[in-house]
Protein backbone atom coordinates (compact mmCIF):
# COMPACT_ATOMS: atom_id res chain seq x y z
CA UNK A 1 0.00 0.00 0.00
CA UNK A 2 1.29 3.47 -0.82
CA UNK A 3 0.72 7.62 -1.01
CA UNK A 4 0.88 8.28 -4.91
CA UNK A 5 2.83 11.75 -3.93
CA UNK A 6 5.53 12.11 -1.46
CA UNK A 7 4.04 15.05 -0.24
CA UNK A 8 1.08 13.71 0.57
CA UNK A 9 2.36 11.10 3.27
CA UNK A 10 2.43 13.92 5.77
CA UNK A 11 -1.43 14.58 5.18
CA UNK A 12 -2.31 10.43 5.57
CA UNK A 13 0.15 10.69 9.09
CA UNK A 14 -1.33 13.47 10.35
CA UNK A 15 -5.46 11.92 9.59
CA UNK A 16 -4.18 8.95 11.50
CA UNK A 17 -2.48 10.75 14.42
CA UNK A 18 -6.07 12.44 14.71
CA UNK A 19 -7.62 9.29 14.50
CA UNK A 20 -5.61 7.67 17.16
CA UNK A 21 -5.66 10.64 19.43
CA UNK A 22 -9.58 10.73 19.34
CA UNK A 23 -10.42 6.77 19.95
CA UNK A 24 -7.43 6.36 22.77
CA UNK A 25 -8.29 9.41 24.78
CA UNK A 26 -12.40 8.95 24.54
CA UNK A 27 -12.91 6.45 27.67
CA UNK A 28 -10.41 9.20 29.41
CA UNK A 29 -12.24 12.14 28.25
CA UNK A 30 -15.56 10.24 29.60
CA UNK A 31 -14.30 9.72 32.62
CA UNK A 32 -13.80 13.02 34.66
CA UNK A 33 -17.61 13.56 33.58
CA UNK A 34 -19.80 10.82 34.90
CA UNK A 35 -20.17 12.59 37.88
CA UNK A 36 -22.13 15.51 35.44
CA UNK A 37 -23.63 12.72 33.08
CA UNK A 38 -25.23 10.51 36.34
CA UNK A 39 -26.86 13.61 38.00
CA UNK A 40 -28.18 14.71 34.94
CA UNK A 41 -29.28 11.44 33.57
CA UNK A 42 -29.56 9.36 36.80
CA UNK A 43 -28.54 5.36 36.52
CA UNK A 44 -26.04 5.75 39.27
CA UNK A 45 -26.03 1.61 39.62
CA UNK A 46 -25.80 1.62 35.49
CA UNK A 47 -22.75 3.97 35.45
CA UNK A 48 -20.08 1.51 34.62
CA UNK A 49 -21.84 0.46 31.48
CA UNK A 50 -20.93 3.42 29.99
CA UNK A 51 -17.57 2.59 30.45
CA UNK A 52 -17.80 -1.00 29.71
CA UNK A 53 -19.89 -1.08 26.67
CA UNK A 54 -17.04 1.01 24.58
CA UNK A 55 -14.08 -1.06 25.97
CA UNK A 56 -15.99 -4.29 25.61
CA UNK A 57 -16.85 -3.54 22.07
CA UNK A 58 -13.33 -1.79 21.14
CA UNK A 59 -11.37 -4.66 22.68
CA UNK A 60 -13.71 -7.40 20.50
CA UNK A 61 -13.16 -5.00 17.46
CA UNK A 62 -9.59 -4.69 17.40
CA UNK A 63 -8.52 -8.14 15.76
CA UNK A 64 -11.51 -8.88 14.05
CA UNK A 65 -11.12 -5.58 11.95
CA UNK A 66 -7.83 -6.00 11.92
CA UNK A 67 -8.15 -9.70 10.21
CA UNK A 68 -10.62 -7.88 8.04
CA UNK A 69 -8.62 -5.22 6.59
CA UNK A 70 -5.88 -7.67 5.89
CA UNK A 71 -8.25 -9.90 3.55
CA UNK A 72 -9.91 -6.50 2.30
CA UNK A 73 -7.87 -3.84 2.32
CA UNK A 74 -7.26 -1.11 5.35
CA UNK A 75 -8.98 2.53 3.90
CA UNK A 76 -12.14 0.42 4.10
CA UNK A 77 -12.48 -0.23 7.21
CA UNK A 78 -10.35 2.54 8.60
CA UNK A 79 -12.99 4.93 6.61
CA UNK A 80 -16.11 2.75 8.51
CA UNK A 81 -14.36 3.47 11.56
CA UNK A 82 -14.26 6.99 11.51
CA UNK A 83 -17.63 7.24 10.14
CA UNK A 84 -18.90 4.54 12.84
CA UNK A 85 -16.96 6.20 15.57
CA UNK A 86 -18.57 10.04 14.78
CA UNK A 87 -22.21 9.00 14.55
CA UNK A 88 -21.68 7.17 18.01
CA UNK A 89 -20.56 10.31 19.31
CA UNK A 90 -23.47 12.32 18.01
CA UNK A 91 -25.49 9.61 19.56
CA UNK A 92 -23.69 9.84 23.04
CA UNK A 93 -24.45 13.73 23.11
CA UNK A 94 -28.69 13.12 22.40
CA UNK A 95 -28.72 10.32 25.10
CA UNK A 96 -31.70 10.86 27.13
CA UNK A 97 -30.71 7.73 30.01
CA UNK A 98 -27.62 6.40 30.84
CA UNK A 99 -28.62 3.26 29.34
CA UNK A 100 -29.58 4.88 25.83
CA UNK A 101 -25.48 6.29 26.41
CA UNK A 102 -24.68 2.70 27.28
CA UNK A 103 -25.61 1.38 23.89
CA UNK A 104 -24.30 4.34 22.02
CA UNK A 105 -20.93 3.96 23.58
CA UNK A 106 -20.97 0.50 22.36
CA UNK A 107 -21.45 2.12 18.84
CA UNK A 108 -18.30 4.17 19.34
CA UNK A 109 -16.62 1.31 20.33
CA UNK A 110 -16.84 -0.52 17.54
CA UNK A 111 -15.72 2.80 15.33
CA UNK A 112 -12.83 2.88 17.44
CA UNK A 113 -12.03 -0.92 17.57
CA UNK A 114 -11.40 -0.70 13.77
CA UNK A 115 -10.01 2.73 13.46
CA UNK A 116 -7.13 1.92 16.31
CA UNK A 117 -5.26 -1.30 14.92
CA UNK A 118 -5.62 -0.18 11.17
CA UNK A 119 -4.26 3.08 11.78
CA UNK A 120 -1.31 1.50 13.26
CA UNK A 121 -1.22 -0.70 10.12
CA UNK A 122 -1.48 1.94 7.38
CA UNK A 123 1.03 3.91 9.12
CA UNK A 124 3.50 0.80 8.47
CA UNK A 125 2.26 0.37 4.98
CA UNK A 126 2.49 3.79 3.82
CA UNK A 127 5.78 5.27 4.92
CA UNK A 128 9.09 4.07 3.75
CA UNK A 129 10.59 1.03 5.71
CA UNK A 130 13.62 3.78 6.87
CA UNK A 131 10.94 5.79 8.17
CA UNK A 132 8.89 3.73 10.38
CA UNK A 133 10.82 3.94 13.58
CA UNK A 134 10.84 8.02 13.73
CA UNK A 135 6.73 7.62 12.56
CA UNK A 136 6.27 4.58 15.16
CA UNK A 137 7.92 7.14 17.59
CA UNK A 138 5.11 9.73 17.01
CA UNK A 139 2.20 7.44 17.37
CA UNK A 140 3.50 6.01 20.71
CA UNK A 141 3.62 9.58 21.87
CA UNK A 142 0.31 10.29 20.61
CA UNK A 143 -0.82 7.32 22.47
CA UNK A 144 0.82 8.13 25.71
CA UNK A 145 -0.36 12.03 25.74
CA UNK A 146 -4.47 10.75 25.08
CA UNK A 147 -4.15 8.95 28.43
CA UNK A 148 -2.85 12.25 30.40
CA UNK A 149 -4.89 14.93 27.90
CA UNK A 150 -8.10 12.95 27.88
CA UNK A 151 -9.07 13.52 31.97
CA UNK A 152 -7.76 16.78 31.82
CA UNK A 153 -9.62 17.93 28.53
CA UNK A 154 -12.70 16.37 30.00
CA UNK A 155 -12.72 18.08 33.33
CA UNK A 156 -12.02 21.27 31.48
CA UNK A 157 -15.26 20.74 28.74
CA UNK A 158 -17.63 19.72 31.56
CA UNK A 159 -16.35 22.37 33.52
CA UNK A 160 -17.29 25.44 30.82
CA UNK A 161 -19.25 23.58 28.91
CA UNK A 162 -21.33 21.08 29.09
CA UNK A 163 -20.78 17.06 29.05
CA UNK A 164 -22.25 16.47 25.82
CA UNK A 165 -19.29 18.35 24.16
CA UNK A 166 -17.05 15.79 25.44
CA UNK A 167 -18.81 13.70 22.54
CA UNK A 168 -19.34 16.41 19.77
CA UNK A 169 -15.56 17.70 20.03
CA UNK A 170 -14.80 14.27 18.04
CA UNK A 171 -16.79 15.72 15.09
CA UNK A 172 -14.60 18.35 13.71
CA UNK A 173 -11.16 15.83 14.65
CA UNK A 174 -13.04 12.84 12.82
CA UNK A 175 -14.20 15.16 9.89
CA UNK A 176 -10.68 16.08 9.08
CA UNK A 177 -9.48 12.66 9.47
CA UNK A 178 -11.62 11.18 7.20
CA UNK A 179 -11.18 13.45 4.45
CA UNK A 180 -6.86 13.34 5.08
CA UNK A 181 -7.35 9.65 4.45
CA UNK A 182 -9.79 9.25 2.19
CA UNK A 183 -8.52 11.84 -0.41
CA UNK A 184 -4.69 11.28 -0.25
CA UNK A 185 -4.54 7.93 0.86
CA UNK A 186 -4.41 5.12 -2.00
CA UNK A 187 -4.00 1.53 -1.55
CA UNK A 188 -2.19 -0.61 -4.29
CA UNK A 189 -1.88 -4.21 -2.66
CA UNK A 190 -3.86 -6.93 -4.66
CA UNK A 191 -6.58 -8.79 -2.18
CA UNK A 192 -7.72 -12.07 -2.28
CA UNK A 193 -11.00 -13.43 -1.23
CA UNK A 194 -11.15 -15.66 2.16
CA UNK A 195 -13.85 -16.76 4.38
CA UNK A 196 -14.23 -14.96 7.45
CA UNK A 197 -14.24 -16.92 11.06
CA UNK A 198 -17.61 -15.77 12.32
CA UNK A 199 -17.45 -18.69 14.69
CA UNK A 200 -14.45 -17.26 15.96
CA UNK A 201 -15.60 -13.32 16.42
CA UNK A 202 -18.85 -14.36 18.16
CA UNK A 203 -17.01 -16.69 20.55
CA UNK A 204 -14.15 -14.22 21.53
CA UNK A 205 -16.66 -11.62 21.81
CA UNK A 206 -18.61 -13.44 24.34
CA UNK A 207 -15.94 -13.81 26.15
CA UNK A 208 -14.79 -10.73 26.48
CA UNK A 209 -18.58 -9.46 27.59
CA UNK A 210 -18.35 -12.41 30.18
CA UNK A 211 -15.44 -11.49 32.21
CA UNK A 212 -15.52 -7.59 31.87
CA UNK A 213 -18.98 -7.86 33.23
CA UNK A 214 -18.22 -10.53 35.85
CA UNK A 215 -14.90 -8.16 36.69
CA UNK A 216 -17.44 -4.82 36.97
CA UNK A 217 -20.33 -6.29 38.75
CA UNK A 218 -18.23 -8.51 40.95
CA UNK A 219 -18.06 -7.30 44.96
CA UNK A 220 -20.64 -4.41 43.65
CA UNK A 221 -24.30 -5.39 41.94
CA UNK A 222 -22.99 -9.14 43.19
CA UNK A 223 -21.20 -10.62 45.85
CA UNK A 224 -18.10 -12.28 44.13
CA UNK A 225 -20.01 -15.99 44.94
CA UNK A 226 -22.94 -15.01 43.69
CA UNK A 227 -24.60 -17.05 41.07
CA UNK A 228 -24.61 -14.43 38.36
CA UNK A 229 -20.66 -13.41 38.83
CA UNK A 230 -19.40 -17.07 39.22
CA UNK A 231 -22.17 -18.13 35.73
CA UNK A 232 -20.45 -15.19 34.01
CA UNK A 233 -17.03 -16.62 35.00
CA UNK A 234 -17.54 -19.96 33.62
CA UNK A 235 -18.93 -18.60 30.57
CA UNK A 236 -15.87 -17.22 29.59
CA UNK A 237 -13.56 -19.96 30.37
CA UNK A 238 -16.21 -22.27 28.28
CA UNK A 239 -15.94 -19.47 25.68
CA UNK A 240 -12.32 -18.88 25.41
CA UNK A 241 -12.09 -22.68 25.21
CA UNK A 242 -14.07 -22.81 22.00
CA UNK A 243 -12.69 -19.62 20.64
CA UNK A 244 -8.97 -21.56 20.94
CA UNK A 245 -10.58 -24.08 19.69
CA UNK A 246 -12.39 -22.85 16.77
CA UNK A 247 -8.90 -21.17 16.07
CA UNK A 248 -6.91 -23.71 15.25
CA UNK A 249 -10.03 -25.34 12.70
CA UNK A 250 -10.78 -22.67 10.77
CA UNK A 251 -8.97 -21.59 7.38
CA UNK A 252 -8.43 -18.25 8.41
CA UNK A 253 -8.24 -17.44 11.79
CA UNK A 254 -8.77 -13.77 13.80
CA UNK A 255 -5.74 -14.80 15.85
CA UNK A 256 -3.19 -16.96 14.23
CA UNK A 257 -1.09 -19.67 16.56
CA UNK A 258 1.45 -19.48 13.74
CA UNK A 259 2.38 -15.79 14.60
CA UNK A 260 2.96 -16.67 18.38
CA UNK A 261 5.31 -19.46 17.07
CA UNK A 262 7.66 -16.08 16.06
CA UNK A 263 9.48 -15.07 19.61
CA UNK A 264 9.45 -11.71 19.06
CA UNK A 265 6.01 -11.40 18.49
CA UNK A 266 4.88 -13.07 21.25
CA UNK A 267 7.23 -11.58 23.57
CA UNK A 268 6.09 -8.30 22.48
CA UNK A 269 2.71 -9.65 22.78
CA UNK A 270 3.53 -10.43 26.43
CA UNK A 271 5.42 -7.00 27.44
CA UNK A 272 2.44 -5.06 26.10
CA UNK A 273 -0.03 -6.92 28.16
CA UNK A 274 1.82 -6.90 31.52
CA UNK A 275 3.46 -3.13 31.02
CA UNK A 276 -0.40 -1.56 29.97
CA UNK A 277 -1.39 -2.66 33.57
CA UNK A 278 1.56 -1.47 35.20
CA UNK A 279 0.86 1.90 33.35
CA UNK A 280 -2.79 2.36 34.21
CA UNK A 281 -2.46 1.82 37.89
CA UNK A 282 -0.18 4.70 38.08
CA UNK A 283 -2.27 6.69 35.77
CA UNK A 284 -5.45 6.14 38.01
CA UNK A 285 -4.41 6.08 41.60
CA UNK A 286 -1.51 8.59 41.28
CA UNK A 287 -4.60 11.63 40.79
CA UNK A 288 -6.25 9.92 43.31
CA UNK A 289 -3.26 10.10 46.15
CA UNK A 290 -2.98 13.81 44.68
CA UNK A 291 -6.72 14.87 45.62
CA UNK A 292 -7.42 12.54 48.47
CA UNK A 293 -4.23 12.50 50.65
CA UNK A 294 -2.43 16.00 49.46
CA UNK A 295 -5.82 17.64 48.75
CA UNK A 296 -5.37 18.93 45.55
CA UNK A 297 -8.77 19.49 43.09
CA UNK A 298 -10.05 17.57 40.73
CA UNK A 299 -7.95 19.13 37.91
CA UNK A 300 -5.16 19.86 39.79
CA UNK A 301 -4.97 16.37 40.42
CA UNK A 302 -4.82 14.98 36.60
CA UNK A 303 -2.16 17.96 35.76
CA UNK A 304 0.00 15.77 38.44
CA UNK A 305 0.35 13.76 35.41
CA UNK A 306 1.80 16.12 32.75
CA UNK A 307 5.24 15.08 33.81
CA UNK A 308 4.29 11.62 33.38
CA UNK A 309 3.30 12.64 29.63
CA UNK A 310 6.27 14.26 29.23
CA UNK A 311 8.44 11.62 30.18
CA UNK A 312 6.54 8.94 28.53
CA UNK A 313 6.83 11.46 24.83
CA UNK A 314 10.78 11.39 25.16
CA UNK A 315 10.96 7.73 25.25
CA UNK A 316 8.45 6.75 22.73
CA UNK A 317 10.17 9.07 20.64
CA UNK A 318 13.57 8.31 21.32
CA UNK A 319 12.85 4.89 21.20
CA UNK A 320 11.31 5.11 17.39
CA UNK A 321 14.96 6.55 16.67
CA UNK A 322 17.16 4.25 18.17
CA UNK A 323 15.05 1.28 16.42
CA UNK A 324 17.29 1.08 13.64
CA UNK A 325 20.45 1.77 15.56
CA UNK A 326 20.53 -0.96 18.42
CA UNK A 327 18.22 -4.12 18.89
CA UNK A 328 14.87 -4.01 20.04
CA UNK A 329 15.59 -6.18 22.79
CA UNK A 330 18.22 -3.19 24.24
CA UNK A 331 15.19 -0.42 24.50
CA UNK A 332 12.83 -2.13 25.96
CA UNK A 333 15.05 -3.78 28.76
CA UNK A 334 16.57 -0.50 29.34
CA UNK A 335 13.01 1.54 29.56
CA UNK A 336 11.62 -1.01 31.32
CA UNK A 337 14.34 -0.98 34.16
CA UNK A 338 13.34 2.78 34.66
CA UNK A 339 9.84 1.76 34.75
CA UNK A 340 10.26 -1.24 37.79
CA UNK A 341 12.63 1.42 39.48
CA UNK A 342 9.42 4.25 39.16
CA UNK A 343 7.22 1.49 40.35
CA UNK A 344 8.91 0.37 43.34
CA UNK A 345 9.98 4.24 44.46
CA UNK A 346 5.56 4.55 44.63
CA UNK A 347 5.64 2.07 47.49
CA UNK A 348 8.08 4.46 49.57
CA UNK A 349 4.82 7.48 49.20
CA UNK A 350 3.00 8.44 52.52
CA UNK A 351 0.61 10.98 53.59
CA UNK A 352 3.01 13.75 53.78
CA UNK A 353 5.30 12.92 50.61
CA UNK A 354 5.96 16.42 48.99
CA UNK A 355 4.06 16.82 45.30
CA UNK A 356 7.96 17.30 44.07
CA UNK A 357 8.62 13.73 45.13
CA UNK A 358 5.08 12.39 43.55
CA UNK A 359 6.24 14.49 39.96
CA UNK A 360 9.44 12.92 40.03
CA UNK A 361 8.34 9.23 40.25
CA UNK A 362 5.60 10.09 37.75
CA UNK A 363 8.79 11.18 35.36
CA UNK A 364 10.28 7.76 36.28
CA UNK A 365 7.38 5.82 35.19
CA UNK A 366 6.60 7.75 32.01
CA UNK A 367 10.46 7.42 30.68
CA UNK A 368 9.66 3.67 31.74
CA UNK A 369 6.46 2.45 29.66
CA UNK A 370 7.15 5.41 26.50
CA UNK A 371 9.23 3.18 24.70
CA UNK A 372 6.29 0.46 24.87
CA UNK A 373 3.83 2.20 22.69
CA UNK A 374 6.54 3.04 19.71
CA UNK A 375 8.80 -0.21 19.70
CA UNK A 376 6.58 -2.61 20.15
CA UNK A 377 4.35 -1.62 17.69
CA UNK A 378 6.81 -2.41 15.50
CA UNK A 379 8.58 -5.29 16.56
CA UNK A 380 5.47 -7.17 16.38
CA UNK A 381 5.13 -6.99 12.70
CA UNK A 382 8.69 -6.88 12.32
CA UNK A 383 9.40 -9.32 9.64
CA UNK A 384 5.98 -9.84 8.28
CA UNK A 385 5.06 -9.84 5.43
CA UNK A 386 2.00 -6.98 4.60
CA UNK A 387 -1.02 -9.84 4.10
CA UNK A 388 -0.01 -10.78 8.21
CA UNK A 389 0.54 -6.97 9.61
CA UNK A 390 -3.44 -6.05 10.32
CA UNK A 391 -3.36 -9.24 12.13
CA UNK A 392 -0.60 -8.36 14.21
CA UNK A 393 -0.87 -4.80 14.85
CA UNK A 394 -4.63 -5.60 15.97
CA UNK A 395 -3.38 -8.21 18.34
CA UNK A 396 -0.86 -6.16 20.07
CA UNK A 397 -3.65 -3.49 20.94
CA UNK A 398 -6.37 -5.96 21.93
CA UNK A 399 -4.26 -7.93 24.27
CA UNK A 400 -2.16 -4.11 25.39
CA UNK A 401 -5.99 -3.11 25.86
CA UNK A 402 -7.50 -6.45 27.93
CA UNK A 403 -4.17 -5.31 30.30
CA UNK A 404 -5.00 -1.87 31.08
CA UNK A 405 -8.82 -3.19 31.44
CA UNK A 406 -8.28 -6.20 33.77
CA UNK A 407 -5.42 -4.55 35.71
CA UNK A 408 -7.30 -1.66 36.32
CA UNK A 409 -10.32 -3.97 37.53
CA UNK A 410 -8.46 -6.33 39.61
CA UNK A 411 -6.12 -3.15 41.24
CA UNK A 412 -9.22 -1.19 41.85
CA UNK A 413 -11.04 -4.35 44.04
CA UNK A 414 -7.22 -4.35 45.65
CA UNK A 415 -7.28 -0.80 46.56
CA UNK A 416 -10.70 -0.39 47.75
CA UNK A 417 -10.58 -3.55 49.65
CA UNK A 418 -7.26 -2.24 51.56
CA UNK A 419 -8.90 0.90 51.83
CA UNK A 420 -11.88 -0.34 53.85
CA UNK A 421 -9.42 -2.49 56.03
CA UNK A 422 -7.15 0.42 56.72
CA UNK A 423 -10.19 2.50 57.51
CA UNK A 424 -11.93 -0.27 59.64
CA UNK A 425 -8.70 -0.54 61.62
CA UNK A 426 -8.13 3.38 62.11
CA UNK A 427 -11.60 3.63 63.71
CA UNK A 428 -11.60 0.33 65.43
CA UNK A 429 -8.65 1.61 67.60
CA UNK A 430 -9.31 4.76 69.94
CA UNK A 431 -9.28 8.75 69.26
CA UNK A 432 -11.35 10.47 66.96
CA UNK A 433 -14.93 10.01 65.91
CA UNK A 434 -16.32 8.10 63.27
CA UNK A 435 -17.17 9.98 60.03
CA UNK A 436 -20.15 12.20 59.90
CA UNK A 437 -23.24 10.54 59.67
CA UNK A 438 -22.23 7.27 59.10
CA UNK A 439 -20.30 8.39 55.87
CA UNK A 440 -19.05 5.25 53.32
CA UNK A 441 -16.17 6.89 51.72
CA UNK A 442 -16.83 4.59 48.61
CA UNK A 443 -15.03 6.71 45.84
CA UNK A 444 -12.18 9.52 47.62
CA UNK A 445 -12.06 11.56 44.36
CA UNK A 446 -15.70 12.74 45.32
CA UNK A 447 -15.35 12.70 49.27
CA UNK A 448 -12.33 13.65 49.61
CA UNK A 449 -12.96 17.22 47.77
CA UNK A 450 -11.73 20.35 49.16
CA UNK A 451 -15.43 21.40 50.11
CA UNK A 452 -15.88 18.17 51.44
CA UNK A 453 -12.38 18.44 53.32
CA UNK A 454 -13.57 21.35 55.26
CA UNK A 455 -16.37 19.46 56.92
CA UNK A 456 -14.57 16.57 58.03
CA UNK A 457 -13.04 17.20 61.81
CA UNK A 458 -9.28 17.76 61.59
CA UNK A 459 -8.75 14.05 63.78
CA UNK A 460 -11.22 11.90 61.32
CA UNK A 461 -9.77 13.52 58.30
CA UNK A 462 -6.13 12.51 59.84
CA UNK A 463 -7.22 9.14 59.99
CA UNK A 464 -8.57 8.87 56.69
CA UNK A 465 -6.14 10.42 54.70
CA UNK A 466 -3.64 8.32 55.91
CA UNK A 467 -5.78 5.22 55.38
CA UNK A 468 -5.97 6.45 51.63
CA UNK A 469 -2.42 6.78 51.33
CA UNK A 470 -1.82 3.37 52.94
CA UNK A 471 -4.18 1.43 50.75
CA UNK A 472 -3.05 2.95 47.17
CA UNK A 473 0.65 2.47 48.10
CA UNK A 474 -0.12 -0.93 49.24
CA UNK A 475 -1.72 -1.04 45.70
CA UNK A 476 1.19 -0.03 43.65
CA UNK A 477 3.18 -2.75 45.66
CA UNK A 478 1.19 -5.24 43.72
CA UNK A 479 1.65 -3.19 40.50
CA UNK A 480 5.08 -4.10 40.84
CA UNK A 481 4.36 -7.48 39.99
CA UNK A 482 3.60 -6.98 35.90
CA UNK A 483 6.55 -4.30 35.69
CA UNK A 484 8.71 -6.73 36.33
CA UNK A 485 7.05 -9.44 34.18
CA UNK A 486 6.97 -7.07 31.59
CA UNK A 487 11.12 -6.30 32.29
CA UNK A 488 11.72 -9.79 32.24
CA UNK A 489 9.94 -11.09 28.95
CA UNK A 490 11.40 -8.12 27.11
CA UNK A 491 15.24 -10.51 28.04
CA UNK A 492 13.82 -12.71 25.00
CA UNK A 493 13.62 -10.32 22.77
CA UNK A 494 16.55 -11.66 20.53
CA UNK A 495 18.87 -9.15 18.94
CA UNK A 496 16.45 -7.90 16.01
CA UNK A 497 16.65 -4.27 15.13
CA UNK A 498 14.87 -2.40 12.54
CA UNK A 499 16.67 -3.12 9.13
CA UNK A 500 14.83 -1.02 6.73
CA UNK A 501 17.70 -2.58 3.73
CA UNK A 502 17.17 -5.91 4.98
CA UNK A 503 13.57 -6.08 5.11
CA UNK A 504 12.76 -4.44 1.73
CA UNK A 505 15.40 -7.64 0.84
CA UNK A 506 13.02 -9.85 2.00
CA UNK A 507 9.47 -8.52 1.56
CA UNK A 508 10.27 -7.45 -2.18
CA UNK A 509 9.98 -3.80 -1.07
CA UNK A 510 10.14 -1.60 -4.01
CA UNK A 511 9.84 2.00 -2.56
CA UNK A 512 7.65 4.92 -2.32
Amino acid sequence: MTVNKKSNVGLVIAGLLLSILMASMDNTIVATAMGNIVAELGGMDKFVWVTSAYMVAEMAGMPIFGKLSDMYGRKRFFLFGIIVFMAGSVLCGTAGSITELALFRAVQGIGAGAMMPVAFTIMFDAVPLESRGKMGGMFGAVFGMSSIFGPLLGAYITDNFAWEWVFYINLPLGIIALCMIGFFYKESMEHSKQPIDWYGAATLIGAIVCLMFALELGGKTYAWDSVQILGMFAGFVVLLITFLFVETKVKEPIISYALFKNRLYSTSILSALFSGAAFIVASVFIPIFIQGVLGGSATNSGLVLLPMMLGTVVTATSGGFLMTKVPYRNIMVGTFIILVVGSILTTTLTADSSRFIVTIYMILIGLGIGASFSVLGNTAIHGLPARQRGTASSTLNFIRSLGMTIGITIYGIVQSNLFTSKMTDAFATGGGSAPAGGMEFKDPREILAPEAREQIPPDVLDKIVHSLADSIVGTFAWAIIPAVLALLVSFFMGRSKLDPTTEMEEQGFSGH
